[in-house]
């Protein structure tokens, strides 16, 4: 199995494991660190919007807490008529830990809908580099 199918899958598995009971709308995540692991999230809603997080937010902090500090690569799976992105806010997050060049792979539940880059995604993103002296 490639690596883009392996973290669909995982983007799948925790889109299932999703708790929107008010937008109904389920998104999972998975992000591969640079120790070759996989991290995946699901998205959290609250009823005090928007005190919730995105799927992405969640599969970056579950790749924190186990030691990762690069994303090398993205999947997100949502059912939708256009292929689902990260939002914007995940796009900066995501930069906080991955290059521009970092592929960025949307699905559905039964076909990959899309390949990205970050930079693609959020092209002259602000990263941790504009604050090195």
């Amino acid at each position: 199995m490639s690596r883009s199918a392996e973290l669909i899958a995982a983007a799948r598995a925790a889109r299932a494991a999703a708790y929107a009971p008010y937008s109904k709308f389920a998104v999972g995540a998975a992000v591969l660190d640079e120790q070759g692991r996989i991290h995946a999230g699901c998205n959290v809603e609250n009823a005090a919007y928007p005190q919730g997080w995105c799927a992405e937010a969640s599969a970056i902090a579950a790749m924190v807490l186990a030691g990762g500090r690069r994303i090398m690569a993205v999947a997100v799976c949502a059912e939708a008529p256009e292929p689902v992105t990260p939002c914007g806010g995940c796009r900066q997050k995501l930069r906080e830990f991955a290059a521009d060049d970092c592929p960025v792979w949307v699905a559905d539940m039964s076909t990959q809908r899309g390949t990205y880059t970050l930079g693609e995604l959020l092209p002259h993103g602000f990263g941790p580099q504009h604050l090195e002296p």
